[in-house]
């Protein structure tokens, strides 16, 4: 790999690249080290007919702005990937591909020591851009289900011909199992969804992508004393591992409602309890899972929205509620797998951070790293990339990089002082 650098960034997904930009743009010398063999993040682990769920508004990246015409539209998996490999380029970010991170350790004096699978480093400074996606969760209820049957993880779902004929189950109604469940319906597979409590929200909202405005509210939203989409307004540590609302970049982009899945002939249940010999049994409480999801936007991130374009005096064309809707299927708590013909379990059920490697204290009670605007507490170690780092955009495309500006500024103003 050559000569290592005094600061080495460890991931080159979406995180790791704004990052190096602002490190050239400051003139600081550093090294990317990636796991995988090829560009483009964890979104080469979605699914052959993913769609981001960001329009393109959303995919600014410093020093690389969005500059189509079609800012409401949708890129593919593919797409996304290439966009990446060519900001890559672009900013001639010095990356070895290829390279795992096993373990990282302060060393006696300062800095780090780095074990890779191409042998040890040495770095005065590591910027942790490992991303919100690295462990796929599986509940322990995953051991309950006959052995017979199929069991995927969304991470390694590609499309409906890699299930067995039959029904599916797919465990959880966030985006990727809301967008999963739409694509087997389509292609004639019956489907059973436990309901989790992702809130769901408009794709349009008061005459703009929903995105737009999580955007806007997120950056500018503390200007105006709106202060609710950033991390010190969460009311606890655990929203920070909030799932996204449930939203849809497939066909143009669309919103997604659980119980028009249901009419649409989807089967809908309460949240998966326990399976005893192929009988599963479901919480009883379908009908306020659904009505949960359907008040949650409008209780906390719409109204921080409706907050900001009020106190920004933004002429934003008001939005109009949906009717009232207290459709319910005629579902049970409990089903036996081989009369409902499931064959398959799809667990839509997240991702969990992960920083085993890193040999030091680093991570909270919940996993996740202390840290001030993503400078940690040990000198020289910095993460970029998490959800709700500083706001509720963090970790998306279009605002990883302002966090990243502001944590390259701190790296160089630390090496500065040293």
């Amino acid at each position: 790999m050559g000569p290592t650098p005094d600061t080495v960034i460890i991931g080159a997904g979406q995180a790791g690249l704004t990052t190096s930009y602002w490190l050239t743009q400051l003139g600081v010398g550093h090294q990317i080290l990636e796991r995988r063999d090829s560009l483009g993040g964890a979104f080469q682990d979605r699914w052959d007919s993913f769609y981001m769920n960001t329009p393109n508004l959303a995919l600014d990246l410093p020093g690389m702005p969005y500059d189509g015409d079609d800012r409401n539209a949708f890129i593919s998996r593919d797409a996304v990937v290439n966009l990446f490999r060519r900001y890559a380029e672009l900013i001639s970010a010095p990356i070895h591909t290829g390279v795992d991170v096993t373990r990282l350790s302060a060393t006696p004096g300062g800095g780090f020591q780095l074990e890779t699978s191409l042998g040890n480093l040495r770095a005065k400074n590591v910027v942790l851009a490992t991303g919100a996606y690295q462990v796929p969760k599986i509940p322990a209820s995953a051991a309950m289900f006959p052995a017979g049957v199929t069991q995927l993880h969304t991470h390694d779902y590609r499309n409906p011909e890699q299930l067995p004929d039959g029904a599916v189950l797919i465990v959880g109604t966030g985006q990727s199992g809301g967008q999963i469940a739409e694509e087997l319906h389509a292609a004639g597979r019956e489907v059973h969804l436990s309901v989790s409590i992702v809130p769901e929200a408009p794709r349009r909202y008061r005459g703009q992508d929903l995105i737009y405005w999580m955007l806007e509210t997120g950056k500018h939203g503390p200007d105006y004393g709106v202060n609710a989409l950033t991390t010190e307004a969460l009311p606890s540590p655990a929203l920070r591992f909030a799932p996204n609302p449930l939203l849809s970049g497939t066909d143009g982009g669309h919103s997604i409602h659980l119980r028009e899945l249901g009419r649409r002939g989807m089967h809908l249940h309460g949240h998966l309890e326990t399976v005893d010999d192929g009988d599963i049994t479901f919480s009883d409480d379908l009908a306020e899972r659904l009505a949960t999801v359907e008040s949650a936007f409008a209780q906390r991130s719409g109204k921080a929205i409706d907050a900001y374009i009020a106190a920004a005096g933004i002429g934003a064309p008001e939005q109009s509620p949906l009717p009232a809707d207290d459709w319910l299927p005629s579902q049970q708590a409990q089903l036996n797998m081989t009369d409902a013909n499931i064959t398959s379990v799809l667990w839509a059920t997240g991702y969990k951070l992960d920083f085993s490697f890193a040999d030091m204290p680093l991570v909270d009670e919940w996993g996740y790293p202390r840290h001030s605007r993503g400078v940690t507490e040990i000198p020289g170690l910095y993460v970029i990339g998490l959800p709700w780092l500083t706001r509720h955009y963090s970790a998306i495309v279009g605002g990883v990089g302002l966090d990243a500006k502001y944590v390259a500024g701190m790296l160089l103003a630390t090496a500065d002082d040293t």
